[in-house]
């Protein structure tokens, strides 16, 4: 996932147009403009699906990190120039709340977690440990099962994990923690980690599973994905899935109200939430929707959910907990 925190989130990409429409000298008066935190790969899905449905020449994509384009729904609600956004849910969430920016939006899909009537989930993102199996061997360390484990005098300096103030990942990581262990205990052990990680702690969500592969750390947290794959690449990378929980964070799209000017924005994002979905929920195997299915290997054992609607200002809280926890 693309860095994002709040307020003093670091680096972010900057806006990249990508095609959709022959080229830069496409006019762009008639085409919906579509702002997105996604990945390339959500992006080339999204893309190819909308050509495919006859969209080709009516639409743009701009690429932006999650926290420059957070900033810009907050600042901007619906003077935003976007007519269509996909975005982490817990910012669209928070900008429907503080400034009602975005048209209702439905579709035949019935969300599993009931989902918002401005809002369709297109894709999610679960975490988990996952280890070298090699370098644990090597070092005769034990595997873990749970995040705790992780915080034993054995891991120290070969654990890593992405730093919530950098990447949003960081936050499935301590959203298990405080829910399993609560305020008190979650900081201590959250302050075990962090001094066992040491130098470790990542920025990016994708840098634990690289420093893991590399062998320069025997464990680490992130997307449980990107483990699965590097074990199915034949590299020596396993998967576990902690005791705290697999927690999730989503991405959806939502229109914003261009007061009555939405018609094909609102197609557009139908067809992103629906005709997309099978090909996202191939790269991002997690079911959103009722109905949907996902390989047995996908699912995780313990998937759990935060017990409040994620938002902007939880993440806040969770990110002063873990400063906190640092001290």
């Amino acid at each position: 996932m693309k860095k994002s925190t709040v307020m003093m989130f670091g680096t972010v990409s900057s806006a990249i147009v990508l095609a959709a429409c022959g080229g830069a000298e496409a006019d762009t008066k008639d085409q919906v403009i579509i702002y997105s935190n996604a990945d390339d790969e959500a992006i080339e899905v999204m893309q190819t699906t909308l050509d495919k449905k006859g969209y080709e020449g009516k639409y743009i994509i701009q690429s932006f990190g999650t926290s420059e384009l957070g900033g810009k729904m907050m600042a901007e609600g619906k003077d935003i120039e976007a007519d269509v956004v996909t975005m982490a849910s817990y910012f669209i969430e928070s900008a429907q709340t503080s400034k009602s920016m975005f048209v209702e939006l439905s579709s035949d899909l019935k969300p599993l977690d009931g989902g918002s009537t401005y809002a369709l989930p297109i894709l999610g993102n679960v975490g988990s440990i996952f280890i070298n199996t090699d370098l644990l061997a090597q070092k005769g360390l034990p595997v873990p099962q749970t995040i705790k484990d992780l915080t034993k005098p054995e891991y120290k300096d070969l654990v890593s994990f992405p730093n919530i103030l950098d990447s949003s990942t960081g936050w499935l990581l301590v959203q298990a923690i405080m829910s399993e262990y609560g305020e008190k205990e979650g900081k201590q052990v959250l302050a075990d980690l962090i001094k066992n990680a040491g130098p470790h702690i990542e920025s990016s969500g994708s840098g634990p599973i690289k420093k893991v592969k590399t062998g320069e750390v025997a464990a680490g947290f992130g997307l449980r994905i990107q483990a699965i794959d590097a074990k199915n690449e034949g590299l020596p990378i396993d998967y576990i899935d902690p005791t705290e929980g697999n927690f999730t964070l989503t991405e959806s799209v939502a229109v914003v109200d261009k007061e009555g000017d939405e018609a094909l924005a609102s197609e557009i994002a139908k067809v992103i939430a629906t005709e997309a979905r099978a090909d996202l929920l191939k790269q991002y195997p997690v079911a959103l929707y009722e109905g949907e299915q996902v390989e047995e290997k996908y699912v995780p054992k313990y998937l759990k959910k935060w017990d409040t609607t994620l938002t902007v200002d939880l993440l806040e809280k969770h990110q002063t907990f873990f400063k906190e926890a640092q001290q």
